[in-house]
C-alpha cells in the first residue's frame, strides 16, 4: 500500500524521525535502516519485509511517500505524527 502526505518538516528530519519511529516506538513491529540517501530510507523488518519512505521538497513543505506490504498500519501511524504543511486557501 502507498501512503502520501505533505509536512512542514525538512526532508532530513522526516527520514530521521522515520528511523527513530520504526526502531523504537513499535518494538513488536520494528524495522531498521538498510539503505539511505538524502531522498529516501529503506527499512527492513520482520521476515525481511520492507518499508520505503521517499521525501522531496515541495512548494509548501516536504512531500512524503511511503510504501509497504506488511507495515500498513505502522506506516500510516508514522505519517500521522508529522506536522501537516500549511495549505493555501
Amino acid at each position: 500500500m502507498v501512503f502520501e502526505t505533505t509536512t512542514s518538516l525538512p526532508p532530513a528530519e522526516v527520514l530521521d524521525r522515520a528511523v527513530a519511529f520504526f526502531g523504537e516506538r513499535i518494538p513488536q513491529h520494528a524495522a531498521f535502516p538498510e539503505k539511505r540517501s538524502a531522498a529516501h530510507v529503506m527499512l527492513r523488518g520482520q521476515g525481511g519485509e520492507e518499508i520505503a519512505i521517499a521525501v522531496r521538497s515541495a512548494d509548501r513543505g516536504t512531500r512524503v511517500r511511503g510504501s509497504t506490504l506488511l507495515f500498513d498500519h505502522a506506516l500510516d501511524r508514522f505519517l500521522s505524527t508529522l506536522p501537516v504543511a500549511d495549505r493555501v486557501a
